[in-house]
């Protein structure tokens, strides 16, 4: 996989947390821990434009789809 290095700053909680997430969870570094927040935090991005996205969808879509035409050969 290719990384990149970065370097944060964190309050002391945070990094208390981290590392006792680590330890708990059996992460194998930080960066790990940090990774799986941050992977977390994407999906939540995604599912809340996934949402967005589905409340723009117009409502002639659901006449469509339940028109009762179930396999239409064209």
């Amino acid at each position: 996989m290719n990384v990149e290095k970065i370097s944060i700053s964190l309050p002391p909680s945070l990094v208390e947390f981290i590392e006792n997430y680590k330890l708990n969870k059996g992460c194998k570094s930080r960066s790990q821990v940090v990774e799986e927040a941050l992977e977390l935090l994407r999906n939540r991005e995604l599912e809340a434009a996934y949402r967005a996205a589905s409340a723009e969808v117009s409502g002639d879509w659901d006449i469509a789809v339940a028109d009762g035409l179930i396999d239409e050969t064209w």
